[in-house]
């Protein structure tokens, strides 16, 4: 049986459908109670505001992304994989990752462009500093697996920020193209992940 949402998990997993539907700035809480049922002072019971909603999603989703990853590298350390084996396991596991939680890595993205171009008052701009910080701890998780594949020679002489932005990237632009709707299978998820990673790990590979 799934289990049954808290009342703050439904309220950020509705508002996420309804920021990657709409964008932040087209989005209103209004907006998000409407697809709930619910009145707005239900969702302001926690979130102040619809910046802080858009944090508290962007927060959980860089969280169920190092929930993924890196239980994902340590299995795959304890396999006595190499450098590049590991890697793979870590992208795929955050290609798998970005499939389920479409939605929140979606607002993840967007809270990039916000960070980028945004309109913030000085504690928004301080707390969404601290959010951005999580996600360069997340890349740098790869940074430092791909400089251990070097040291192995499983990949090649790259640059390391160059190869993982790529490598990273690439993944993220699925959250543009994938449509859950169409590719909801566990066994269609994990065929994507695959080819995706094989794509983009084999250009970084050592050659003979």
């Amino acid at each position: 049986m799934p289990t049954e949402l808290t009342p703050i998990q439904e309220i950020l997993l509705v508002a996420a459908e309804c920021f990657m539907e709409r964008g932040f700035h087209a989005t209103s809480i209004d907006d998000v109670a409407r697809r709930m049922n619910a009145t707005k002072g239900r969702i302001y019971h926690y979130y102040a505001s619809k910046t802080d909603l858009f944090f508290g999603i962007h927060r959980e989703g860089m969280a169920r992304l190092f929930a993924a990853v890196q239980p994902a590298r340590e299995t795959a350390r304890q396999a006595a994989g190499d450098g590049a084996a590991v890697l793979g396991a870590m992208l795929r596991a955050h290609a798998l990752a970005l499939f389920e939680h479409h939605a929140f890595e979606s607002v993840v993205v967007q809270g990039v462009q916000l960070h980028r171009f945004g309109a913030l008052t000085p504690g928004q701009r301080k707390e969404l500093d601290e959010l951005i910080e999580s996600r360069d701890r997340f890349e740098q998780l790869f940074k430092d697996q791909t400089d251990i594949a070097k040291a192995d020679g499983s990949v090649g002489d790259v640059n390391t920020s160059i190869a993982v932005k790529t490598m990273l990237g690439g993944l993220q632009w699925s959250l543009i193209w994938y449509r859950p709707e169409k590719n909801s299978s566990l066994e269609n998820r994990e065929y994507l992940a695959d080819q995706m990673v094989a794509t983009l790990l084999e250009g970084l590979r050592a050659r003979p």
